[in-house]
C-alpha cells in the first residue's frame, strides 16, 4: 500500500513538472494601468544543458521596464521606437525599453532561477487581452523559443510565450 502511495505521488509529481516545463510567468493577471513585476521562471535548462543567456521581447504597453541584476550574468537594455505610442498617465510614451538580456551566466539544468523585470501597464491596453513576453533561452548547447503565442485553439503551443492576462483597471 505504502509502495503505491509513493508511486502514486511521483506519477503525480512529474505530470506537474511536464507542465511547467517552460519559462512562465509568476503572476498571470495584472490590470491596466498599474505596475507590474514579471517574474520570469526558469525551470531547466535544455536537453541536460545549463542555460548562460536569457533574452526578454517586451510587448507593446509594458511600460518603464526596469530589469533586476543578477549576480554572476551580464545585462544589457535595448531600448527603441514603440510600434505604437502608449499612454502613461497624462503622457503619451513612444520609446522605451524593448528587449531585456541577461547572458555570461550559467544556470544548470538541475537548478530553477528567475529573471525579474519591474515596468507599468499602459492605461491605453485593454482589459481581457493578453500581452505575451516572448523569451529566447540559450544553454551551452541548445536553445529554447519560448515565443509561441496559441492560435484559435485549445492546445497550448510546444514553446508558449509567457502570457499575462490584462485586467479591468483597480
Amino acid at each position: 500500500m505504502i509502495r503505491t502511495s509513493l508511486f502514486g505521488a511521483a506519477g503525480a509529481v512529474a505530470l506537474c513538472s511536464a507542465a511547467y516545463a517552460h519559462v512562465t510567468l509568476e503572476r498571470k493577471e495584472a490590470p491596466v494601468g498599474a505596475s507590474y513585476k514579471a517574474v520570469l521562471r526558469v525551470p531547466h535548462g535544455c536537453d541536460g544543458s545549463a542555460t548562460v543567456a536569457l533574452r526578454v521581447r517586451i510587448p507593446q504597453g509594458y511600460l518603464n521596464v526596469k530589469p533586476m541584476p543578477k549576480p554572476g550574468w551580464k545585462l544589457e537594455v535595448k531600448r527603441g521606437t514603440y510600434v505604437k505610442p502608449a499612454s502613461l498617465g497624462e503622457a503619451k510614451v513612444s520609446e522605451g525599453v524593448i528587449e531585456v538580456d541577461w547572458s555570461g551566466g550559467n544556470l544548470p539544468d538541475a537548478y530553477y532561477d528567475e529573471f525579474v523585470l519591474t515596468g507599468t501597464i499602459g492605461d491605453d491596453m485593454a482589459a481581457g487581452q493578453t500581452m505575451y513576453f516572448p523569451v529566447v533561452q540559450e544553454c551551452e548547447k541548445g536553445v529554447h523559443r519560448w515565443i509561441e503565442m496559441p492560435a484559435n485553439t485549445d492546445r497550448e503551443p510546444p514553446e508558449p510565450a509567457p502570457a499575462l492576462k490584462l485586467l479591468p483597471k483597480g
